[in-house]
C-alpha cells in the first residue's frame, strides 16, 4: 500500500505565495517522479509540475516563472512554491507519485486533493 498526504492548501489573496507539500510513504521500492496536478471547476485535470527522481523538471507553460517543484527525496517528499498567483490558479491540486514498489511493479498513486482557492 502507498499513501499520499498532501498539505498546505487554503486561500490567498491575488499576488500572494502558497507552498504545497506531500509525503509519499507505504511499501515502496523507489520513486521514480513526482509531481502536481490540479483541476478546475468544468475543466480537465492538467499538468502543473513534475519532477523526475533524477532531478528533471516540467511545467505548464501557464506556471512558468511563478511556481517551483523541489524535493526532499530521503523524505519522500515533494514541495510547490506557488508566488504571484493569480485567480485563475484555482483548483483543486492533486500530488502524483509514479512508484515502483517491492515486487519491481510499477503505478501511479493520488493524493486526496487540496483545494486553493486565490481572490482578487
Amino acid at each position: 500500500q502507498v499513501q499520499l498526504v498532501e498539505s498546505g492548501g487554503g486561500l490567498v489573496q491575488a499576488g500572494g505565495s502558497l507552498r504545497l507539500s506531500c509525503s509519499v510513504s507505504g511499501s515502496i521500492f523507489s520513486i521514480n517522479a513526482m509531481g502536481w496536478c490540479r483541476q478546475a471547476p468544468g475543466n480537465q485535470r492538467e499538468l502543473v509540475a513534475v519532477m523526475t527522481s533524477e532531478g528533471s523538471t516540467n511545467y505548464a507553460d501557464s506556471v512558468k516563472g511563478r511556481f517551483t517543484i523541489s524535493s526532499d527525496n530521503a523524505k519522500n517528499t515533494v514541495y510547490l512554491q506557488m508566488n504571484s498567483l493569480k485567480p485563475e490558479d484555482t483548483a483543486v491540486y492533486y500530488c502524483n507519485a509514479s512508484v515502483r514498489t517491492p515486487e519491481r511493479l510499477t503505478t501511479d498513486y493520488w493524493g486526496p486533493g487540496t483545494q486553493i482557492t486565490v481572490y482578487s
